[in-house]
């Protein structure tokens, strides 16, 4: 998930508005936190911190799908599946998590 959309996702489930937001975020007006949220800019690193104080996550939750795109150990299939189990509500990763790890348990008895 990009940025912008983490930061949309997040401002509509903690019922935040981009106001609120701006007041929480040093030297951030409303239209610059209205650009975050439409992929326009970025923030920087101190802006952050500061959106994951707001939100009340750790800064890193904030870039993790941008870190992951980085990760060479991750194959295109992991990124693939990663962004499906984001898109799917917490009742449904719960059923998938039930299902890979049946799928898994499944695969280590036949190895042995």
């Amino acid at each position: 998930m990009s940025l912008d959309a983490t930061l949309r996702l997040l401002t509509k489930a903690s019922g935040l508005t981009a106001a609120d937001l701006a007041a929480a975020i040093p030297r951030a007006g409303v239209s610059t936190v209205n650009a975050w949220l439409a992929g326009e800019k970025m923030p920087g690193s101190e802006q952050l911190n500061a959106l994951a104080r707001a939100f009340g996550v750790p800064a890193g939750a904030l870039l993790s799908e941008l870190a992951s795109t980085l990760d060479p150990a991750r194959t295109q299939g992991e990124h693939d599946l990663l962004a499906a189990y984001r898109a799917l509500n917490t009742r449904q990763q719960g059923a998938l998590l039930e299902v890979a790890r049946g799928m898994a348990g499944q695969a280590a008895r036949r190895k042995r």
